[in-house]
């Protein structure tokens, strides 16, 4: 497998053509950004714990038939992933009240949600990302409705899957974002899911476990970051 020209590159992975046109590498960053990139921090080996992190939730969810973008892991940086074509929204799985949900709609942080809540964002950064119905969505011709009612029901899926499996490991999965793609007509799960796309609160002390830590300015971030990890990779 060959690495080929830099395809695209985000605030934290860049993606690489291979001499395969259905194969992409996708590299892990260091870097850290928040508030749309106006917040933009080097942690060293942060690109290195994600990739790892990243990994193992794709290869569970896989596991459990879950279609995703990931193929394998190259090295400690870089994995190998199905070239998708994405679609340039984000859907947002919500099981308690935290961030910009919790300033919307006056809800205390950390309060439990009657039911888990989706939501879609435009991929936007010049946008601030604005939220989207599914009036929106084909207004946009961003998917059809048959492609979000299936990213609906994988996400749902993905949250059902990533609960009790991180509730075994003392991890309480708050919210997190998912990004989808199509490849041959079927729809995959792509981008990636770690600390930096996940709120993780330590079920016994609350600690935030995720990119909260940087953008709060707690500190410790890639000690958390590696404390995740280190737990995901225990057997239970």
């Amino acid at each position: 497998m060959q690495k080929g020209d830099l395809l695209y590159e985000g605030k934290a992975k860049r993606v690489y053509l291979t001499d395969d046109p259905t194969l992409y590498i996708v590299e892990y960053k260091d870097t850290a950004t928040a508030f749309d990139g106006l917040k933009k921090e080097e942690l060293t080996n942060k690109g290195v714990l994600n990739n790892s992190i990243a990994a193992l939730f794709f290869l569970m969810l896989q596991g459990a038939g879950v279609p995703t973008h990931f193929i394998k892991k190259l090295n400690e940086r870089e994995m190998l992933v199905k070239a998708l074509q994405i679609i340039p929204m984000e859907v947002i799985v919500r099981n308690i009240a935290a961030g910009s949900l919790s300033k919307r709609l006056g809800l205390a942080e950390g309060a439990p949600l009657a039911c888990t809540v989706l939501e879609f964002n435009l991929k936007n950064d010049e946008l601030h990302d604005p939220m989207l119905n599914h009036y929106h969505i084909q207004a946009l011709g961003l998917a059809t409705p048959q492609e979000v009612a299936r990213m609906e029901e994988l996400a749902l899926r993905i949250n059902d899957l990533l609960r009790p499996f991180l509730e075994k490991r003392d991890i309480i999965l708050v919210d997190f974002k998912l990004e989808f793609g199509r490849s041959q007509g079927e729809i995959f799960l792509g981008d990636e899911i770690s600390p930096d796309t996940c709120r993780f609160w330590d079920a016994g002390s609350g600690e935030k476990l995720d990119k909260d830590r940087f953008r709060r300015d707690l500190g410790g971030v890639t000690d958390a970051y590696a404390e995740v990890l280190r737990r995901l990779q225990e057997v239970k």
